[in-house]
């Protein structure tokens, strides 16, 4: 997973913390980091421990980095 700006090799609750959003877009995929306690994993490891779909995968990195650019990240 390529996420721009070196999203997905920051620890998961720090990017949420600074960017709820991302969180969202997540839970749409049923990946419930927003309710996790821990937040330690990466985010490039978080869809890959949930076991998705490659096209799960795809749709996930293609979403975030959309929503990054339309932010200017």
């Amino acid at each position: 997973m390529e996420l721009n700006n070196g999203l997905g090799d920051k620890a998961i609750q720090d990017v949420m913390q600074s960017d709820p959003k991302i969180g969202e877009i997540l839970a749409r995929f049923d990946i419930g980091c927003t309710t996790c306690k821990v937040g330690i994993c990466l985010v490039k490891d978080v869809v890959a421990i949930h076991g998705l779909a490659k096209e799960d995968e795809t749709a996930i990195e293609t979403e975030i980095n959309e929503y990054l650019a339309r932010k200017g990240e």
